[in-house]
């Protein structure tokens, strides 16, 4: 993923990085130093998450939450995020263009990947994200 002689985001992703997203190259720097210092095998698995996220909202479903985040986005599903798809999710979900935030939502939706959306799957995400909003209350 990055230079592992200095511990820097390789130019080939930095690159791609401000190809893909709205970040600047210096808030790109200053994630992935973040990310290095939280993740220091330069992956976060669904467990790593679940246990951060949970620090910081308590009385959150961290399990499910966390389901619903690698499910979108760990796209070579390895169970696992890099430092690279982490990004992504970060500008699919702050900045990310109309079309693009549509495809992930709907993506978040089909919880069973088959290309339609259930009427359960739509409740099971619902209850999800009213509980997340609930806690930051």
């Amino acid at each position: 993923m990055g230079n592992s002689k200095s511990g820097a985001v390789s130019k080939e992703i930095l690159e791609d990085l401000k190809l893909h997203t709205k970040f600047t190259e210096s808030e790109i720097v200053q994630w992935y130093e973040n990310f290095k210092k939280q993740c220091p095998e330069g992956r976060i698995s669904k467990e790593e998450f679940q246990t951060i996220y949970s620090r910081f909202f308590p009385e959150s479903d961290a399990q499910t939450y966390a389901q619903h985040v690698f499910r979108s986005f760990d796209t070579n599903a390895d169970g696992t995020l890099d430092f690279k798809e982490y990004i992504i999710a970060l500008h699919m979900t702050s900045t990310g263009k109309t079309t693009s935030k549509l495809e992930w939502a709907f993506s978040l939706f089909d919880v069973d990947k088959n290309g339609y959306i259930t009427k359960s799957e739509v409740k099971e995400i619902c209850t999800v994200s009213i509980r997340e909003w609930e806690v930051m209350q």
